[in-house]
């Protein structure tokens, strides 16, 4: 299944490489917890998936810098059996890199004792296992939701003490770091539950939306309807990007609840759009993911490291809301429309660099040069017959391309959307961010030179083109990456 992803790629006339590749290091328990990052993998969207499909995601997700999986898992009669491929070939590969389970409680029923009980098998079933993640001994495991799940007890906070925390011990204890969708100041609710928690949302400002950006700006509100914005309303807007607002709000929560051994998990996410109608999951809006938000989060958690704990990426597979940084396979929730022919593994192939540097406290030298852009599909006010309407808040995005530049020492890059529209910058080593307007009708592609010799020529060619006249609309990336060598 991978490889029809990567078909697209020799449209890039670059030889495209996995950068930073970190050497196996074999099954060694991380008997003290370092700085982690993992990647939410959704089981439910891995039906057809065979323990070799499961044997290629995590070695490229190791490859690409990542120390393990969050496997979410559902109600599904299949589930089970895709949780037990994924141990498998993880086994199989003999790598340190690490599982664990979070229960997704939006899916799960979780109001009688009984329905606690599959929670536990999750936990019996792998404690033991050489790629468990454990936490000073105890078994790591996570949710998605589940803080008003009461078990059959007067409250969820005795719910999954009575059903879940306390039926499990000696060697199946847990360290538990739910994802609670609860105000950070009633943490202490969960006094005796909670190890830890799970921001979920702290990597998109959600709280950000057309209407509120039209409240901030006052009498430039209008400046929002153009395709492109002025210098002031992008920094109005940039001021919500890859900020620590609600992880700080989630570290003070914590710091109340009881208890020594607490973890952090903060979320990075690369994009959000979803676009399903009112018959079907009701779901049709966008979080502003412009401004190399992926890169500006990174950044925002790296230097803020000594908060955090584990780096969590939403997602390694989420099709339905277009966060996937993973290959484009398994089972798509009817998604395909905005998801076929919009590959994402270049934000996959920039994170070694930024979870290297979150692990170790600095950034890792660049040995390889790199561009990398991204791009919507058509121009935010394109109209189109999509009864499904265009999403919430599109209006916060820019007609732009964004591009970032990893490179090992002074160099020119040229950027073009058309022919003869071009963008020369001169980049110095290290990593640069750019950004151009895009032209209806036209492409994007980009070239790095130095020395007077082409260095990274990177050209998606017919695989992207500004659409001016969408049959759907789309507010999901377009992602291409080339490499030196």
């Amino acid at each position: 299944m991978r490889s029809g992803i990567f078909c697209l790629w020799p449209l890039l006339a670059a030889v495209i490489t996995v950068t930073n590749a970190r050497p196996p290091m074999g099954n060694v328990e991380r008997a003290t917890p370092g700085k982690l990052v993992v990647a939410h993998h959704i089981i439910g969207f891995t039906d057809p998936y065979a323990v070799s499909d499961w044997q290629s995601d995590i070695q490229l997700a190791y490859d690409s810098g990542l120390d393990g999986f969050a496997l979410n898992v559902g109600s599904e009669s299949w589930e089970p059996t895709q949780v037990a491929n994924a141990y498998q070939a993880a086994k199989n590969l003999g790598l340190d890199f690490k599982l664990f389970v979070s229960l997704d409680m939006s899916s799960f029923p979780c109001t009688t004792a009984d329905d606690a009980s599959i929670l536990r098998d999750y936990v019996t079933n792998y404690a033991s296992h050489p790629n468990q993640l454990l936490w000073n001994g105890k078994v790591f495991i996570s949710t998605f939701s589940g803080s008003d799940c009461t078990f059959g007890q007067s409250s969820a906070a005795a719910g999954w003490q009575s059903e879940f925390i306390n039926q499990l011990t000696g060697s199946n204890a847990v360290h538990f770091v739910p994802s609670f969708f609860v105000d950070p100041s009633t943490f202490t609710t969960f006094n005796g539950v909670m190890n830890g928690d799970f921001n979920w949302n702290g990597g998109w400002p959600i709280d950000l939306t057309y209407a509120s950006a039209q409240s901030e700006l006052g009498s430039n509100a209008g400046d929002l309807d153009d395709a492109t914005f002025p210098s002031s309303v992008e920094g109005t807007l940039t001021g919500n990007i890859g900020v620590f607002a609600t992880d700080s709000q989630y570290i003070n929560g914590l710091n109340s609840v009881s208890g020594s051994d607490k973890t952090y998990i903060a979320a990075v996410t690369p994009w959000f759009f979803t676009h399903y109608s009112p018959q079907t999951y009701n779901k049709n809006w966008i979080y502003l993911a412009d401004y190399w938000s992926y890169n500006t989060r990174w950044e925002t958690l790296i230097e803020k490291r000594d908060q955090v704990d584990v780096v969590e990426i939403v997602t390694w597979n989420d099709y339905s809301e277009s966060h996937y940084i993973g290959p484009i396979e398994g089972s798509q929730p009817n998604s395909q429309a905005w998801t076929n022919g919009m590959p994402h593994l270049g934000w996959l192939a920039m994170t070694n660099y930024y979870a290297t540097a979150f692990r170790e406290g600095s950034y890792p030298a660049i040995t390889k040069d790199q561009i990398y852009m991204w791009a919507r599909p058509h121009p935010k006010n394109a109209d189109s017959s999509d009864s499904v309407g265009k999403p919430t808040s599109y209006q916060l995005t820019e007609d732009k391309l964004w591009a970032v530049v990893f490179a090992q020492s002074n160099a020119i890059v040229v950027i073009s959307t058309a022919s003869g529209t071009t963008q020369t910058v001169d980049v110095s080593a290290g990593v640069t961010k750019l950004s151009m307007d895009l032209v209806p009708g036209s492409g994007m592609s980009a070239t790095m030179t130095r020395n007077g010799q082409t260095v990274v020529s990177l050209e998606p060619g017919s695989a992207f083109t500004f659409n001016a006249s969408p049959e759907i609309y789309n507010y999901n990336a377009f992602v291409a990456y080339a490499t030196s060598g």
